[in-house]
């Protein structure tokens, strides 16, 4: 099936929906029908204005035949200039025809764990950490600290946040992966620049529906909750920790002083790591027969290096180099990075659908 075959394919589907709709009056078939409509209709609206452009162009087209020389001048433009709109509108259409993702409007949990190099390694998992919150603010998102793990001096051992807003997996989602920083400590007396890592986690915030848990697959521990240094920052036994015995998969929260709030929190990381896993697995299914995938999730993958000396942040992934890292760092700078990924995936997603 041919391009246009397939947007008049996709508009009957849209007028079948309205019927449909119309007739089943309310209930799960409605929700199911408007569900569909709803991711249709965005879709529909490019189709329509890019048919509309082509109809402009035919218009100005048929005026070039004319016998006034200016009438033909003043066409010559406009044919001009609706052909570069025409085919921006059918780029729009087909990134639109792009399958989704099922995840990408979801909520996501963001981790952030201090890798090799000790002190500076969790001192650059503190510095991520708060340029997503940092970046989370300017989108308006919310940013709700879920755990932490200092190390007494300022570094994140681990952090863990729950972030939500508008699209908040579908820009992030791409973050998974070992960032690698290259900067002189201030512990460095000798002005030497030193390598460390902290690796990144980006997974969708699940709900009941997606991922079924049993109880009876759960261990639950409490225990006295720490703070940086190893003292003991309260007399009972409020942090939690839940294991899910099939997987191995734990999940644990001492942010809160009630033991029920911490429960609940590590309840929602435990839900978004299994159904992180489920997507996992289906990925790696579905990339055996792609040609190219730009963020494979693959948590040991190397996909960013942040060189402080040059100022300079380079994605390994899209062989993109930016000069701009205070501004990457401080979170204004991220959409940049952002944006070529998600261009960069569109691309490669698009190349399989010819």
């Amino acid at each position: 099936m041919n391009f246009d075959e397939n947007l008049s394919k996709l508009l009957n589907r849209f007028d079948e929906l309205q019927a449909l709709m119309s007739e089943s009056g309310s209930g799960s078939k409605f929700a199911e029908l408007g569900r569909e409509y709803s991711e249709l209709e965005p879709v529909v609206q490019e189709i329509q204005s890019l048919r509309r452009a082509r109809e402009e162009l035919d218009g100005a087209r048929a005026l070039l035949d004319s016998g006034d020389p200016e009438m033909r001048s003043l066409a010559e433009e406009e044919v001009h200039r609706l052909k570069a709109e025409v085919e921006e509108k059918e780029e729009r259409v087909r990134i639109s025809l792009i399958p989704k993702d099922e995840a990408d409007s979801k909520n996501a949990i963001l981790e952030v764990r201090a890798g090799t190099g000790g002190e500076e390694a969790a001192l650059f998992a503190a510095d991520l950490f708060r340029m997503y919150e940092r970046y989370a603010a300017i989108k308006g998102w919310k940013f709700e600290v879920m755990d932490v793990n200092e190390t007494g001096l300022g570094g994140f051992k681990e952090a863990i946040a729950n972030i939500s807003g508008r699209n908040v997996f579908a820009r992030l989602k791409f973050e998974s992966g070992v960032h690698r920083v290259q900067r002189v400590p201030d512990t460095e007396a000798s002005g030497r620049i030193h390598t460390s890592a902290a690796t990144v986690a980006v997974m969708p915030e699940a709900e009941e529906v997606d991922v079924q848990i049993n109880t009876d697959d759960l261990r639950v521990d409490t225990y006295r909750a720490q703070g940086a240094g190893g003292q003991h920052v309260n007399k009972t036994e409020s942090a939690v920790r839940i294991t899910h015995l099939p997987t191995g998969i734990v999940a644990q929260c001492q942010d809160e002083k009630s033991q029920h709030k911490n429960r609940a929190k590590a309840m929602k990381m435990l839900m978004a790591k299994l159904y992180d896993m489920q997507r996992q697995e289906q990925e790696s299914k579905r990339a055996a027969d792609r040609r190219s995938k730009v963020g494979s999730g693959d948590r040991s993958e190397r996909i960013r290096t942040y060189n402080f000396p040059q100022s300079r942040v380079t994605d390994h992934r899209i062989n993109l180099t930016l000069y701009t890292l205070s501004e990457v760092m401080n979170g204004e700078g991220l959409d940049e990075v952002v944006d070529a990924l998600t261009s960069e995936d569109q691309a490669a997603k698009m190349a399989e659908m010819h």
